[in-house]
């Protein structure tokens, strides 16, 4: 999943509409209570909000968004049967019910899921909300011209793998039962103690088949959230919402709904919208952004400025930036070749090349740092904060190669500090103390998702990144090293190509688990085991700042996304 700072899509690099990050366990947002500077600081209705960013809200239909808990903007206007909590910190990567009654009642193996509609749910034109709309609009998603969602459906439901939508096949999918208005039960290939987190997905937002527009859905989605759009320009490159008034609080425990009016201005230079928040003037007073961070230069700038920093919130997404070796390639097929890179890394350089220590945190786990993924602190291979040469050295002299070696580090040209130049130079550097010549092979965007991401060209030793679809150790570490999500004619992420027995068993029963504190510790547990084979080296988890506007109310940043919760806030 792409992190918050860009769009919320899957990736490893390509992605998860992130689609999108994350000390101690459980870190949480700094300086993001509710404030204003100055007045009545107390939340009230009413008022525009202005949302400005650099990424358009493009297919804005709840079928083709791959989003993380239903997303920012997106879940002002859809609703599913849970959602993220709506909390500051590590409260906030709790799933809660939305739509149902509750997250879900599952058979004892997990392989049948029952949820229970809440009473008096309304769309915006009135009618009621019902499960076999929500059963129709998982359907939809499954349509090819639709397609770009959440793919873990086609995997999960029986008899899905072949489906093609309603289009195509009005039979409908049998795996989805709707025995009444108000029931919807879900059968599973196998167990999936995780299915709450799913059910998260915009693709469990209620469709109304007689409203369904196909491929122009997206221009007028019919409203099952306290907002509704009005206007869609240049595929969400403009959306305002405005109020659905069938909407009640009183079925909807996590959006506050505050402002009347709702305006997203997109396409716009990250430089430009951090400039208008830090201004706040007009209506940038009572702006913000979903998916701009503050670089290192502006940080700076507004760390030396009061009243600015205190519009800054921080926050951590499960996120992670390493090194991926591919163990096919030679030299990288000997393990302590592996290890001693792992040992002569210099994290602070790679922090430093990150944008420093308030925009990155070093990891020396794949897991990001925080409790719902299972984060269990390690570090197989101490280099310390700068580096162990000397054991890398010695490692090396293991491995045949007493004088040293040579090899290349493909990595992206975006300007991302994540898999960028900057990053790729700090290893090279640091690499070189310890005898290894690294040569640096950029390539573009498009070119270098490719690349690392087919199995006929992935090169031997490359930089990659990973965010989470929830925050759970399950969608973070089963697509990297489940050797049965190998793509060899696709797509693939599972980037050291591992396909070890002893790993996808333990994935299985781990997913078989509904008590989701048990199945963290579990994870936990697997993370380090992986860790042992040296396929990857952490690197940093990043640290997401942003501003806001000077009239913003009721700053909410949960661990879920790890940027602020638009369902939250208020403007007078």
């Amino acid at each position: 999943m792409r992190p918050p700072s860009l769009t919320t899509r899957r990736v490893a690099a390509v992605s998860v509409s992130l689609v999108l990050a994350a000390g101690a366990a459980a870190c949480g947002p700094e300086d993001n209570d509710a404030k204003s500077s100055g007045g009545d600081s107390t939340p009230h209705k009413g008022g525009t909000l202005t949302v400005l960013n650099s990424n358009p809200q493009q297919d804005f239909d709840p079928a083709r968004l791959y989003t993380s808990g239903g997303g920012n903007v997106p879940s002002l206007v859809f609703r599913t049967l849970t959602t993220r909590n709506r909390e500051n910190g590590a409260a906030g990567a709790e799933v809660v019910p939305d739509l149902a009654t509750d997250t879900g009642r599952p058979n004892k193996d997990a392989t049948v899921w029952t949820y229970t509609l809440k009473a008096g749910l309304k769309y915006e034109d009135g009618t009621a909300i019902t499960s076999a709309d929500i059963k129709y609009g998982i359907e939809r998603s499954f349509a090819p011209e639709l397609s770009g969602g959440a793919p873990y459906l086609r995997d999960w439901l029986v008899g899905a793998a072949d489906y093609q939508g309603p289009y195509k096949d009005k039979k409908g999918l049998a795996a989805i039962g709707t025995p009444d208005a108000r029931t919807i039960v879900f059968h599973l290939n196998k167990p999936e103690g995780e299915f709450p987190f799913l059910a998260t997905q915009t693709q469990f937002t209620p469709v109304p088949k007689a409203k369904d527009t196909g491929t122009k859905y997206e221009k007028h989605p019919v409203s099952s959230g306290p907002y509704k759009v009005v206007t869609n320009e240049n595929d969400g490159e403009h959306l305002v919402l405005e109020r659905n008034t069938y909407w009640s609080a009183s079925t909807d425990a996590e959006r506050k709904a505050y402002p009347d009016r709702i305006d997203v201005k997109s396409g716009l230079d990250s430089s430009v919208i951090n400039q208008r928040l830090s201004a706040s003037q007009g209506a940038d007073t009572a702006a913000v952004t979903t998916d701009t961070n503050l670089g290192p230069a502006e940080l700076a700038k507004v760390t030396g400025d009061k009243e600015l920093a205190s519009r800054v919130g921080t926050g951590h997404f499960g996120y992670t930036n390493y090194i991926a070796f591919n163990p096919t390639v030679k030299p990288f097929d000997n393990v302590k070749v592996r290890q001693a890179i792992s040992y002569a890394i210099d994290r602070s350089s790679v922090v430093n090349a990150a944008g420093g220590s308030a925009l990155a945190e070093s990891a020396t786990t794949f897991l990001p740092n925080q409790k719902s993924f299972g984060y269990e602190p390690y570090d197989l291979f101490p280099a310390g904060a700068t580096g162990n040469a000397a054991k890398a050295k010695e490692l090396l002299k293991q491995a045949g190669y007493p004088n040293g070696l040579t090899v290349t580090l493909t990595h992206s040209n975006a300007k991302d500090f994540e898999t960028s130049p900057e990053i790729a130079t700090a290893i090279q550097d640091a690499l070189k103390k310890a005898g290894i010549t690294v040569k640096l092979q950029g390539l573009e965007d498009n070119d270098y998702s490719d690349t690392i991401h087919s199995v006929k060209t992935e090169p031997g030793f490359f930089l990659a990144h990973w965010g989470a679809d929830w925050p759970s150790g399950g969608p973070f570490l089963a697509p990297i090293f489940d050797g049965r999500q190998i793509v060899k004619d696709g797509a693939n992420f599972n980037t050291g190509l591992l396909n070890d027995k002893s790993v996808n068993d333990e994935i299985d029963a781990i997913n078989k688990l509904t008590d989701l504190d048990a199945a963290a510790k579990r994870w936990g547990a697997l993370d380090k085991k992986i860790g042992e084979q040296a396929l990857t080296v952490p690197l940093f988890h990043p640290v997401y700042k942003r501003l806001y506007g000077k009239d913003i109310k009721n700053v909410v940043i949960s661990d879920w996304t790890g940027v602020l919760d638009i369902s939250q806030v208020a403007v007078k």
